[in-house]
């Protein structure tokens, strides 16, 4: 673990209870980043965090935190979905990106299908060999 200052880590300041130099926490919520544990405490209580700590690999819990941190972030957000509702959000969205997507190239290839009435009148010239620019077709 790395050394760390004297002064106590989020959750022990927000426990209000001593930070010692084994303290779970403090790692993963320093001082200057109160209100990160108060959302995870709220949502999933320091007990609970504390016995996912223990389980959690060291190299892992890092990204536990801050996963943690994240589902309290978004349930206190949407207390009924919570990462469900935004992962359906998404979902939603991609789908109408999907079909905004499939619009757009049924009609790129309508107009890839079509030659334009300038290109007809250029490829009508050309056959007749008409290619003077007086006697090209406007649009």
């Amino acid at each position: 673990k790395e050394s760390r200052s004297t002064s106590s880590c989020a959750a022990c300041k927000f426990l209000k209870r001593k930070c010692t130099p084994t303290c779970a926490f403090a790692p993963y919520f320093p001082s200057e980043e109160p209100i990160r544990f108060a959302k995870v405490h709220k949502v999933f209580g320091a007990s609970n965090v504390s016995k996912i700590l223990t389980e959690v690999p060291e190299e892992q819990r890092e990204d536990a935190v801050n996963s943690l941190v994240y589902e309290a972030e978004v349930r206190l957000k949407d207390p009924i979905y919570g990462c469900i509702g935004a992962i359906a959000m998404l979902q939603r969205r991609m789908l109408e990106l999907q079909h905004d997507l499939a619009m757009a190239r049924a009609h790129l290839a309508s107009y890839a299908a079509k030659p334009s009435l300038v290109c007809n009148g250029l490829i009508e010239c050309y056959s007749q060999n008409c290619l003077e620019t007086s006697q090209l077709p406007l649009p």
